[in-house]
């Protein structure tokens, strides 16, 4: 496999997944309606209430969640009431845990209050803290100087002048 840290020129950014995947998600907005589902939202005015954002930007996350596929409408009813929905996280939207949870980890180090971090995740099973971890397919942690980007089989090579 070719190292293209070698050669970044050799490599097009038109296809990047980084910035496909900000798409979906980029926004402060997104973000937080997305912890809020993590922490157990499910109901519009959990999320309206939970996120710290208006109800118009909420309504609108939602839809563009749904969409994309990261939440899915689920009718209920309540007994007297018309038939409304809740949103769920789907199996898409779980692969995110990870990324979020790197971003509370990052947050907790770099931008948290002198009081210290607000919310700890915790493991259910045994007490533990929670955090995200970069590990190669044999379990080795991974460690920034220890990366290298090789060509995927989606790599558009760019153009040379």
């Amino acid at each position: 496999m070719k190292n293209l840290l070698q050669d970044r020129d050799a490599w097009s950014m038109e296809n990047c997944s980084i910035a496909r995947a900000f798409e979906l998600i980029g926004t402060r907005s997104a973000i937080l309606v997305l912890r809020e589902a993590f922490l157990g939202a499910r109901r519009f005015d959990d999320f309206a209430r939970r996120a710290g954002i208006g109800e118009p930007a909420v309504a609108a996350r939602l839809r563009e969640l749904t969409a994309d596929g990261l939440l899915e409408r689920v009718p209920y009813r309540e007994a007297g009431q018309r038939t409304r929905y809740e949103y769920r996280l789907t199996g898409k939207g779980r692969a995110l845990l990870p990324i979020i949870t790197a971003l509370r980890d990052w947050g907790d180090a770099w931008a948290a209050g002198p009081e210290g971090p607000p919310v700890q995740s915790v493991h259910r099973g045994c007490g533990a803290p929670v955090h995200a971890r970069l590990v190669c397919d044999h379990g080795h942690d991974v460690g920034p100087g220890e990366l290298e980007a090789h060509a995927g089989p989606g790599l558009i090579e760019a153009h040379r002048r």
